[in-house]
């Protein structure tokens, strides 16, 4: 950053947050954008814009204790950030594992807030969740677990003021405890979790559509920016997940192959293309390993380290697991072997230092913030479907939702191109969805 105001500003935060490195390098990205334009904007330092935005404007902290199965007392944290309403609502998933910080929920609820003031739906931004672990536990104590955490976290919820979807960790199951509890406790059927089952009030396709819009972006991008599309092309998925699973459904519809898919304790390699329905299986049915792929596909190849992964000769690379998945030295092999494009499914999992390598190489790459917008654009519709009395059908969604990232890609294609950058997706992202939030920020005065 060259600009003296930007540099205060990071200097600061870094002063104010010293420990919390994902947070601060979420920051810094957008901020390196911003100094392209500040000076086209001198209203952003006359009212302290910037660090404004970059502050969440409540951060909700608390204890959440559980009885197991065994009547033995648990004690989890609980978060929930909510960080800026400056456009809608705070919306944003509740994520369970245990690997979380107060530093990851700041960072993707800033992460969150860029990206829902993409989509043009008056949605503002937050996230939140726990330390809480749910593999091995029964579904009784999950559900004991969601109901003691809807407890703590009820009072700073409703459907004006946060509505929470899901995230890694918490799918339709515990949604469904959690949605059901806020009901019972507060006496209203509200439009206040979305994610739910389609018998109450859920939205079709909310499972896919994280990864179904991140294959119709790389489409997009693809068409317009390489002349070529998903057809025919080499495709790598990191994680197995809804975003993986789905991301890989729809390049399959779209005429890609995917060749490899991973978990955290290793990946598949298949040359001739996985077969997503034994990925299913294994994944969503029977929640087991992806190594148990080999039971069913002899012509296969088991690799335990995920990280190897991206050394698979390919054309697309989709990291779908979670931050900082693909670092510099990752990234170096995909360009050694050519890959075209890296769309991002999950929420920063390119390192800083792997993004530049991508550009310095001229590697198409599709950021998360805009790119894994499909899910809260579906939980955008849940909320108008909820309004409306109504249910739309999945190919009502699906032609909305690829409408919508569509029209992702061309606004910040086009804003990246007015400032010399068309091929820049990254600073498209940050300066179309700063410029918005500033002047929303600033039509509002000082609240």
């Amino acid at each position: 950053m060259k600009n003296k105001y930007l540099t205060n500003v990071y200097e600061a935060f870094k002063e104010r947050y010293p420990n919390e490195e994902e947070y601060l390098q979420s920051i810094h990205e957008v901020l390196t954008s911003l100094d392209v334009i500040i000076h086209d904007h001198p209203e952003y330092e006359q009212f302290n814009v910037v660090e404004r935005i970059l502050e969440p404007e409540r951060i909700i902290s608390f204890k959440v204790t559980w009885l197991d199965d065994k009547n033995h007392v648990q004690v989890n944290r609980g978060y929930r950030v909510q960080h800026s309403s400056l456009i809608g609502a705070y919306k944003g998933g509740l994520r369970f594992h245990p690997s979380v910080t107060r530093s990851i929920f700041k960072f993707l609820a800033f992460e969150q807030t860029l990206k829902n003031t993409l989509t043009n739906l008056h949605m503002g931004g937050g996230k939140g969740g726990s330390d809480f672990d749910p593999k091995g536990k029964s579904d009784g104590e999950i559900m004991t677990f969601c109901q003691a955490f809807m407890r703590e976290l009820s009072q700073h919820l409703g459907e004006d003021v946060d509505v929470p979807a899901g995230d890694i960790g918490v799918g339709q199951r515990e949604i469904g405890y959690l949605h059901g509890y806020y009901k019972k406790i507060t006496n209203q059927v509200a439009s206040t979790m979305t994610g739910k089952h389609t018998l109450i009030g859920g939205s079709l396709l909310r499972k896919e559509a994280t990864g179904y819009g991140l294959a119709y972006f790389v489409e997009a991008c693809l068409n317009k920016m390489k002349d070529t599309s998903l057809k025919d092309k080499k495709v790598i998925i990191s994680g197995s997940g809804n975003v993986a699973i789905y991301a890989a459904e729809k390049v399959l519809e779209l005429g890609g192959r995917v060749i490899a898919m991973s978990d955290h304790s290793g990946y598949i390699y298949c040359k001739d293309g996985v077969n997503l329905e034994t990925i299913k299986a294994i994944k969503e049915v029977k929640r087991e390993g992806i190594k148990r792929y080999l039971e069913h596909h002899e012509n296969t190849k088991y690799t335990e380290d995920p990280k190897k992964m991206w050394e698979v000769e390919t054309d697309i690379a989709l990291p779908c697991a979670t931050q900082n998945e693909l670092d510099e030295t990752s990234v170096q092999h995909l360009i050694d072997h050519g890959t075209m494009m890296v769309g991002e499914g999950a929420n920063m999992p390119t390192t800083d230092k792997g993004i530049a390598l991508l550009k310095e190489h001229n590697i198409l790459y599709a950021p998360g913030k805009a790119a894994n917008a499909g899910g809260v654009l579906v939980s955008g519709f849940e909320i108008a479907q909820n309004a409306q009395f109504n249910t739309w059908s999945s190919q009502t969604i699906n032609d909305k939702l690829r409408d919508r990232m569509e029209a992702i890609f061309k606004n910040i294609y086009e804003t990246a191109k007015q400032h010399n950058q068309a091929n820049d997706l990254q600073f498209g992202v940050n300066i179309y969805s700063f410029k918005r939030l500033a002047k929303a920020m600033i039509e509002q005065g000082v609240v």
